[in-house]
């Protein structure tokens, strides 16, 4: 999904509800800061510092969680929330299992249901935890091969070649 505002990837769906109106906002990372920086000073004008006084949590906060969250790294692909958020794909499979809650907020948002209803292809049954185990290896191999232990690379490459012949 694009941005609302120019031709980039939309990584932020931001829904307004001011009293029964409803706003939908698609945002790239540029113009969502603008747009949250802008919020922010309205509610700091307004005297929301930290906590209006219906208890919403203000932009601050929300910022610091979002920092927070682009933190977080997949442990077999490497790619962080951040670099998921900018590019607009995820790295491996795993990373659905890795940032599930914050995922599914999105789908969520977008589709209006998180669970998937459909048909799932007969031949997929064990394929996912064996691209998952051929993803860590390579990466791992890559590591290896980055601090020059050319014996574990070899180790790590024969067992990519096993599991691919299978």
């Amino acid at each position: 999904m694009k941005c609302q505002k120019c031709d980039k990837y939309a990584t932020f769906h931001i829904t307004e509800l001011t009293g029964e109106e409803r706003v939908e906002l698609h945002l790239c990372e540029d113009h969502a800061q603008q747009y949250l920086s802008e919020t922010s000073e309205q509610h700091h004008l307004a005297g929301n510092s930290e906590e209006s006084p219906s208890g919403e949590v203000s932009w601050k906060k929300i910022d610091e969680n979002l920092q927070e969250v682009d933190q977080q790294v997949c442990p077999v692909c490497g790619i962080s929330f951040f670099e998921f958020r900018k590019k607009g794909w995820l790295g491996c499979p795993f990373d659905y299992t890795c940032f599930e809650e914050h995922l599914g907020v999105l789908v969520e948002n977008i589709h209006g249901e998180r669970k998937h209803v459909g048909k799932i292809p007969k031949k997929a049954g064990a394929v996912p935890d064996r691209r998952i185990e051929l993803i860590k290896l390579r990466r791992e191999m890559d590591e290896a091969i980055a601090i020059e232990d050319y014996e574990r690379a070899q180790t790590l490459k024969k067992k990519i070649h096993e599991i691919e012949s299978d």
